[in-house]
């Protein structure tokens, strides 16, 4: 039984498809690549809200840097973009590399779900595990559809693997270890009902 090869992307490849006027978002995720276009208002309004409050959060403290949609480089074959990022200062001068781009793991990474299988694959298994294996401490997972939050986090069992630490609803407050102070209710994220 002969077997289908199947191409390993890598950033090489992307070099080649991508233009600067494109709006298109690309991810190589072990090799496989995810290509996405510009996300709904209801997205951008969550990526947006979450950004602001972790930004007052980290203004107050000057514990590091927020990014919405940076590029994460981890290696030829995985890269991602995801919506918000947060990083110490600790952390962000280790992983900077020459270009000015991110080498490594933030502390906290946060992605959106977009509508769609696909776009759920890739953000639930696809980036939960490429997350686990790189070293994020944490993955934040909104659902705008739900009105539900999800966290994941190392524990002390399988420090290397992020396992799921909470399922938030609207109602419930989002709070971190990584994050000291912090605190925002999940329904403020979410765009509102009545529009």
């Amino acid at each position: 039984m002969a077997t289908i090869a199947t191409k390993r992307y890598t950033l090489t490849d992307l070099e080649n498809v991508a233009q600067p006027w494109d709006d298109t978002r690309y991810e190589i995720i072990d090799g496989e690549l995810f290509v996405s276009t510009q996300p709904s208002t209801a997205h951008q309004h969550a990526t947006n809200e979450v950004a602001v409050e972790l930004s007052i959060w980290n203004r107050r403290t000057g514990l590091g840097l927020v990014q919405a949609a940076p590029g994460l480089i981890f290696a030829e074959d995985d890269n991602a973009a995801p919506d918000v990022i947060w990083a110490s200062w600790v952390r962000f001068r280790a992983v900077r590399g020459p270009d000015g781009k991110m080498h490594g793991p933030p502390e906290l990474v946060v992605e959106i779900l977009s509508p769609g299988a696909r776009n759920e694959y890739r953000d639930r298994e696809a980036k939960l595990k490429l997350y686990s294996r790189r070293g994020v401490d944490e993955y934040w997972i909104l659902d705008c559809q739900a009105r539900r939050m999800e966290i994941y986090r190392r524990d002390e069992a399988g420090p290397d693997v992020l396992r799921l630490g909470a399922a938030l609803g609207e109602d419930d407050t989002v709070e971190s270890p990584l994050l000291p102070g912090f605190g925002v209710r999940v329904g403020s994220l979410f765009f509102p009902n009545d529009v």
